[in-house]
């Protein structure tokens, strides 16, 4: 069985876990007391690289690194993440740390609130703010959502470095082809059930969205209700939610080497964030969302309360592949076999606010 690296952030630091063997070891937490809100597991060079955006109550948000697979940590002298002056803001929260595509082998993202977009280009140690998303034209209607007005997803595409799909809450899907020179907003056909304008240019509150692991055109979008896929990457979207126990939540998650196949968490609704059904439950499509199945072998059988985040539900690169996903009552469940079923790895941690998993030598 392969060895995996899984990081998990909670709301008092990070825990990092080892699968050695077939069997789990869980360490931490790290940064204690620091809520961790965004993870990256870069493996694009010979050794490993995890990013973890930390925020401290008494010092800020900061990004920390570790090339010993998390043992060590080290922070930057400067803050890596820092607002221009001329933008009159600074930095509340990274939300997402994403090492771009192998044609970019240096290169990761950051999204931030409040909704701006950070490259580096030397593996997540400095950011520049990308500014031309900051100075979209439709940026000063953009509205926060529930979290704030955040970049929440960064979606690269690894045929081309310059092609960057982005999802800010609550403002929609913007698209540049350019490595971020020019952004276009990317809704059309998602629907806004809050605004008297269903299908507004942007608007949108989008929670999260992956992207097919063999046709990288094909992305999947979970929505404040709905759920979406587009087949020409984000130009448009069709619902794909029938099938579901409810087409509200948070996470989505795409296979990492099956075509069409896919995760997500169901929720109850917008007022009632608890689980469908009030049932532990992943759902998996393997035809693109034509039909839909419940994945809860191992899982808890009894009433169940445990909300599952944005980024609190994700897959690793092993074949088969390794799922896994947190919650807000602090349990951690994996599966080996493509989610078919399940373990849990550790109960009564902090809230879980997001999880990584990448297999390592």
């Amino acid at each position: 069985m392969t060895d995996v690296l899984l990081a998990v952030g909670t709301r008092k630091g990070l825990f990092v876990g080892r699968r050695r063997h077939g069997e789990w070891e869980l360490s931490g937490p790290h940064f204690p007391a620091q809520a961790v809100y965004s993870l990256g597991i870069d493996t694009r060079r010979e050794t490993p690289r995890l990013l973890a955006g930390a925020d401290s109550a008494h010092w800020g948000p900061s990004v920390f690194h570790s090339d010993d697979l998390g043992q060590t940590w080290r922070e930057p002298t400067r803050p890596a993440v820092k607002y221009p002056g001329y933008t009159g803001t600074s930095l509340e929260r990274v939300w997402q740390l994403h090492p771009a595509g192998p044609a970019a082998p240096d290169v990761v993202y950051a999204g931030t609130e409040p909704g701006g977009l950070f490259r580096s280009e030397d593996r997540g140690e400095t950011f520049e703010m990308v500014r031309a998303l900051w100075e979209h034209p439709s940026r000063e209607r953009w509205m926060p959502g529930g979290g704030g007005l955040a970049v929440h997803t960064v979606v690269t595409d690894p045929r081309d470095a310059d092609a960057v799909t982005v999802a800010v809450s609550a403002a929609g899907v913007f698209r540049s082809s350019d490595g971020g020179a020019h952004w276009e907003p990317s809704n059309t056909g998602v629907r806004v059930s809050f605004l008297p304008e269903e299908y507004p240019e942007f608007g949108q509150c989008v929670h999260k969205i992956a992207q097919d692991a063999v046709d990288r055109d094909r992305l999947y979008l979970q929505n404040h209700w709905g759920v979406y896929r587009s087949d020409d990457a984000g130009a448009r979207w069709t619902d794909i939610g029938a099938g579901l126990p409810t087409d509200f939540g948070f996470a989505v998650a795409a296979h990492p080497h099956r075509a069409d196949t896919v995760y997500l968490f169901p929720i109850t609704a917008d007022v009632d964030r608890v689980p469908a059904d009030h049932r532990c439950r992943v759902f998996r499509t393997s035809d693109a969302g034509a039909s839909w199945e419940p994945l809860s072998h191992g899982l808890p059988a009894e009433d169940h309360y445990g909300t599952v985040l944005r980024d609190a539900l994700c897959v690793d690169d092993s074949d088969p592949a390794g799922v896994y996903f947190g919650n807000r009552n602090g349990e951690l469940y994996a599966s080996a076999d493509d989610g078919e079923s399940w373990q849990r790895l550790a109960s009564h941690l902090p809230d879980v606010l997001c999880v990584r998993a990448s297999a390592v030598a």
